[in-house]
């Protein structure tokens, strides 16, 4: 019997206290936003924001928000598109769920025509900078917030 690879599920009526009740470890709760804001700032940025629960058979284990064609710089210069937060629960970090995310936002990304995946993240000890970069993205000089913005070629 084959064991069913984890899915994306839309946030819904039916699963949002299931992906409210994701929770990262606690030493990692200075380089991630919760779940519920996260889903607060879903809601004021409609089109935008692309919010998923992350589900291995009938247990959720991580939420992924990716961002689709933002203003980078509020200016109309360029627009991008990426990985916006992502949040594997503490019992389930190290089972590939995250490189699950990852590679489940460069899907939609090229699904969509996109050519760049990017994200931020918190450097220093306990963020995820190895995790990133494990996969394939490359600080590119800019920094958002204080935080390291990395790229993923997507051709």
């Amino acid at each position: 019997m084959t064991t069913p690879a984890p899915r994306l599920e839309e946030i819904t009526a039916a699963n949002i206290d299931a992906a409210l009740a994701i929770r990262v470890r606690p030493d990692q709760e200075h380089a991630v936003a919760p779940v519920v804001k996260s889903l607060a700032e879903a809601y004021v940025h409609p089109g935008v924001a692309w919010p998923r629960l992350i589900v291995d058979g009938d247990r959720p284990v991580g939420f992924l928000m990716a961002f689709l064609d933002i203003d980078w710089y509020e200016d109309g210069s360029v627009l991008r598109s990426g990985l916006w937060r992502l949040n594997i629960a503490t019992g389930e970090q190290g089972r590939g769920y995250g490189r699950f995310a990852v590679e489940s936002v460069a899907a939609e990304l090229r699904r969509r025509g996109t050519k760049q995946l990017y994200v931020t993240w918190h450097p220093g000890p306990n963020g995820p900078e190895g995790f990133y970069l494990g996969l394939g993205f490359r600080p590119n000089g800019e920094t958002s917030g204080g935080q390291t913005v990395g790229v993923l070629e997507l051709a």
